[in-house]
């Protein structure tokens, strides 16, 4: 597999890879979180997000920030994770500050990392998402992923895994 692109682009958006600049609006993100997670000062988050970003660097995958092409305002973020899965067949993950659901971005943001992980040659990405995240199940969907368990973790929380191959790359013949 090749690493993913340092930056990614679709017409609305501009990912990037996260690091310690986007710890103000991650600590509003993590206080927004329906679990409640818990998070440290501003300067530990940057230096979890720099240490985040290094990883990304080391794998040659991970999570990124979305910013909105017209302005610039971060958003949220998408990428590849370990997570539940594996490094050869990373999980995605997405979420978006609450002000900025509903307008379709985590869908194209996905779409565009889905599209880059394929392309550097990852077979399969997985997905881990609570049964009460109805809004994500209709991301995932979209993209083609499809359910294939139950499973109950983190606190109780029941997760479903999806699953989603790479498309087949078609040779193209050229007419003799």
């Amino acid at each position: 597999m090749q690493p993913m692109p340092s930056a990614l682009e679709t017409p609305r958006l501009r990912l990037r890879p996260r690091d310690g600049r986007d710890a103000e609006w991650n600590l509003a993100l993590l206080a927004e979180h329906p679990l409640g997670r818990a998070a440290g000062s501003l300067e530990d988050e940057r230096e979890r997000l720099d240490a985040q970003r290094a990883m990304f660097d080391e794998l040659g995958f991970g999570l990124y920030a979305i910013e909105l092409a017209s302005t610039g305002e971060a958003v949220g973020y998408c990428g590849l994770v370990v997570g539940r899965a594996s490094a050869s067949q990373p999980e995605i993950a997405y979420e978006l500050l609450r002000g900025h659901v509903g307008h379709g971005y985590a869908t194209e943001a996905a779409a565009a990392v889905a599209d880059a992980a394929f392309d550097a040659a990852f077979p399969a990405l997985w997905a881990t998402v609570a049964t009460w995240n109805a809004p994500s199940f209709g991301v995932l969907a979209k993209l083609g992923f499809g359910g294939t368990r139950r499973a109950g973790l983190d606190g109780g929380n029941v997760y479903v895994w999806l699953h989603r191959r790479a498309p087949r790359r078609r040779h193209r013949v050229s007419p003799a």
